[in-house]
This record gives structure tokens, C-alpha cells and sequence, in this order.
């Protein structure tokens, strides 16, 4: 049963919610309906990490890589 629900939102943040709306294909409503699904969705319990990615996690951290550095380094390794 669908019911109504009125939201008080931001005159810029509505703009860009139906802007949004237009490029993905799907009504403002079903996207608040999709995001206030996933927000009560219940969660899965977080699985431990196996002792290999426990060693590597933190490992690049505050190193500076972007998208543009993979690229560049797609191409020198494919060309």
C-alpha cells in the first residue's frame, strides 16, 4: 500500500534530487523509497579479515593516487 509522506527539503537539494531523477530514469519518490529501504535494511554481521589483507590494510595510506595514476600505469604496462 503506497502512502503519502511530505518532506521539507532545501529548494537546491530538491532541484538536484529531480535533476538526478530525470538522468537515472526513476522517480524522486522511488529514490527516497530505495534509500530509506537500504537505510533500515538489516546488516550483516562485518566477516573477519584473512591474515593476508590484515598484513596489506593500511599500507597505502596517505599515499597520493588517483584514477589518472592507474591509467598512466595501464598504459606503460599494455603499450
Amino acid at each position: 500500500m503506497n502512502t503519502k509522506l511530505t518532506l521539507r527539503l532545501d529548494e537546491n537539494v530538491i532541484h538536484r534530487a529531480k535533476s538526478y531523477s530525470r538522468k537515472v530514469g526513476k522517480p524522486v519518490s522511488r529514490l527516497v523509497e530505495d534509500y530509506f529501504i537500504a537505510l533500515t535494511a538489516p546488516r550483516e554481521p562485518r566477516k573477519e579479515l584473512s591474515p593476508i589483507v590484515r598484513r596489506l590494510r593500511g599500507t597505502l595510506s596517505g599515499v597520493n593516487i588517483d584514477e589518472d595514476d592507474y591509467r598512466n600505469h595501464l598504459l606503460d604496462k599494455h603499450l
